[in-house]
């Protein structure tokens, strides 16, 4: 994994979740799924997953990726309690599904995160450019 990437990667999340849910009217994400909300979720699991694995393989992030992922349920407001219910749940399923896996970090885990780093990149900049105004 390239160290850009890594450098890369959080800014764009927060920026993504900022621009999308800045452009959407709160009674509009109350009252319909947003067309980016898969992605969101999807986002979601990959930081459970990379928080989870690159702890596991020695990282010095620390809570990094929890910490973004509060910055993403943060950017969504207090209004909408069931997205952020389901963001958090994605979040908890991704850690979930390489904690009952993995318990010492092997070649195979460091290649889901780098393959993850990669998706939740190439994800967050789709829907940034896709949804922001």
């Amino acid at each position: 994994m390239t160290k850009p990437l890594r450098q890369a990667f959080a800014p764009i999340i927060l920026l993504c979740a900022l621009a999308c849910f800045a452009t959407t009217p709160r009674s509009a994400l109350a009252a319909e799924t947003a067309p980016y909300e898969e992605g969101l979720l999807r986002l979601s699991e990959l930081m459970g997953s990379i928080h989870y694995l690159r702890a596991l393989c020695g990282a010095q992030d620390g809570n990094r990726w929890r910490d973004e992922m509060e910055a993403l349920v943060s950017a969504e407001g207090n209004n909408n309690e069931d997205r952020r219910r389901r963001l958090v749940e994605r979040f908890n399923r991704g850690y979930r599904a390489f904690a009952s896996v993995y318990r010492e970090c092997t070649p195979s885990a460091r290649k889901a995160v780098e393959r993850y780093m990669a998706e939740g990149a190439e994800l967050s900049a789709e829907i940034s450019a896709r949804y922001s105004r």
